[in-house]
């Protein structure tokens, strides 16, 4: 009697910073590889991205594929999503920030994240985009983009709070507020400013929340427009957004749209989710229900365990 063929088991690709691979980071991988092996899924731990890109264009492997682990910060989830447009994606957070990862409420522990994905609750979000370069928190173009610009100019490895130090205070002294002028969608109306944020899911370094009305499933963009330019400004705004106070200033307007044209007197810097992304003009979009996160439903993130 012919013998059944046993189905190849679901697999779960790690792509892993280039960069990490020592102490408490290599520990949290291999906890996550031990925890999937424990659930019956094959993990297949990935630094080199071209090779998991490879394997990926094979139709058979990819339909067997439960989701991508980027094992990293928030610029190893940006890398992540940007390469891999269309497979579900999950975190193991080893960054500083861990932004997104906190949102939706990912621990940093290995064996958590594993147990996760044996769950498989898939979440939708919407992303947005800058020409072709994808992201998921949220854009500025202005001041908060040239630090962050300067920021990268410098770094010359993992990114640390104190990090910002530097380009912060060379931002404040040097920086000259070029004019901004915004359209939104097909509004023939131009809105100007110092100082945009685009905001797609309320989520910031240092526990900012810069737009509290902003949802990560309804298809539109909250934006910002900081009115003022200045040092004395830029510091005012500073602490009324680390306070939640700034969204009732006379000086600053929040709208919603779906399509952000920005351009300026002069070039102006742009950032997505802490890493540069060019100068102005630029064009912002949405991209509704773009990204499947496997992630713990909200309510159960009391229930998940700190390995």
């Amino acid at each position: 009697m012919p013998q059944t063929r046993k189905p190849a088991a679901e697999w779960v690709a790690i792509q892993a910073n280039p960069k990490a691979g020592s102490g408490t980071q290599r520990e949290q991988v291999d906890l996550l590889v031990d925890s999937l092996r424990e659930q019956g899924l094959r993990p297949l731990l990935f630094k080199n991205r071209d090779r998991l890109s490879r394997i990926l264009a094979n139709p058979e492997l990819k339909s067997r594929l439960r989701c991508i682990v980027a094992a990293g910060g928030d610029g190893t989830v940006g890398d992540v999503l940007n390469r891999y447009p269309g497979c579900p994606v999950t975190i193991l957070p080893l960054g500083t920030e861990n932004l997104l990862a906190r949102y939706l409420e990912i621990p940093r522990c290995g064996r958590s994240v594993g147990e996760i994905i044996a769950a498989n609750h898939v979440r939708t979000v919407d992303l947005a985009s800058v020409g072709e370069r994808r992201f998921s928190l949220m854009a500025s173009i202005g001041f908060d983009a040239d630090v962050v610009h300067r920021l990268d100019a410098i770094r010359t490895g993992h990114v640390r709070r104190a990090s910002y130090l530097k380009p912060i205070w060379d931002s404040l002294r040097s920086y000259q507020y070029p004019g901004l002028r915004i359209r939104l969608d097909d509004d023939p109306q131009t809105y100007t400013a110092k100082l945009v944020m685009v905001v797609n899911i309320n989520a910031y370094a240092l526990g900012i929340q810069p737009a509290q009305s902003a949802r990560d499933d309804d298809g539109m963009l909250q934006v910002l427009f900081f009115e003022r330019g200045s040092t004395f400004q830029m510091l005012r705004y500073f602490y009324k957004v680390m306070r939640g106070t700034h969204e009732s200033l006379a000086d600053i307007r929040t709208l919603r749209a779906s399509r952000i044209h920005v351009e300026s007197d002069g070039a102006a810097p742009v950032q997505i989710d802490g890493d540069p992304a060019g100068m102005t003009p630029v064009d912002i979009r949405v991209l509704p229900a773009a990204a499947q996160f496997v992630a713990p439903p909200s309510e159960t993130k009391a229930a998940i365990k700190t390995h």
